[in-house]
């Protein structure tokens, strides 16, 4: 389905070598009314950032959650519609997954370093028949949180969590402590740990543990709240 939903865009015009990633966002995208206009606004429903990429590293395409992830800290780049990596370390990792996929081999990537730390799988699709672009490579970029906060929103507007335990949900899921979460909203460690147990109650939890889990498994589905247009 990838590849033929790849195969019915445009090539691209050239692209000034000084543009970057919001470049991104001008990338050809099918007409509405299509099958292939059905297919990218599917795809742009999914909150993982995913890449079609062709054999020369160019993006083909890209939706709405790789447009959001590939910021200036990520440890993919676009330079113009070429894909690069931003750090020195990772280019050649990246240049042999994609020399891989071309030759129908996956691969899983771990790029950048600290914070922006991210992993990269790269699956190489079936090749259209006489296509310039070679076969098309599939990325499919990992998260750098546990728990999105759009995702946190959603779950605590589901279970009808008040303000204050949204935010002590939040916090949780970043994986901070209930001493920290008293200390960074400025109540008694007890308020806190009582908002725990109303979260816990609301949504029959077990533990902590169980609950950040339970956000951390929720359908990777954006939120209606994400900025309009993009």
């Amino acid at each position: 389905m990838f590849e033929t939903f790849a195969t019915s865009l445009p090539r691209h015009d050239t692209v000034p070598a000084a543009a970057t990633a919001p470049a991104a966002a001008s990338l050809a995208r099918p007409r509405d009314g299509d099958s292939s206009s059905c297919l990218a606004q599917m795809l742009d429903e999914i909150d993982y950032g995913m890449l079609l990429v062709a054999a020369d590293a160019q993006v083909v395409y890209l939706n709405h959650a790789a447009r959001a992830e590939l910021d200036g800290h990520h440890p993919l780049q676009l330079l113009g519609r070429t894909l690069r990596a931003g750090r020195a370390l990772d280019v050649a990792p990246l240049f042999d997954a994609l020399a891989a996929a071309q030759r129908g081999l996956r691969r899983l990537l771990t790029l950048g370093d600290g914070e922006h730390r991210v992993g990269v799988s790269v699956v190489p699709l079936p090749g259209a028949p006489n296509d310039p672009r070679g076969r098309m490579t599939l990325l499919v970029l990992g998260k750098r949180q546990v728990c999105q906060q759009l995702s946190v929103q959603g779950f605590a507007r589901s279970v009808a969590l008040t303000p204050a335990e949204t935010r002590v949900l939040e916090l949780l899921c970043r994986g901070v402590r209930p001493t920290e979460i008293a200390r960074t909203v400025g109540v008694a460690v007890s308020t806190v740990r009582t908002q725990i147990g109303s979260i816990r109650a609301k949504t029959g939890a077990a533990s902590i543990r169980d609950l950040v889990r339970q956000v951390a498994v929720l359908p990777p589905l954006v939120g209606a709240l994400r900025a309009a247009g993009g």
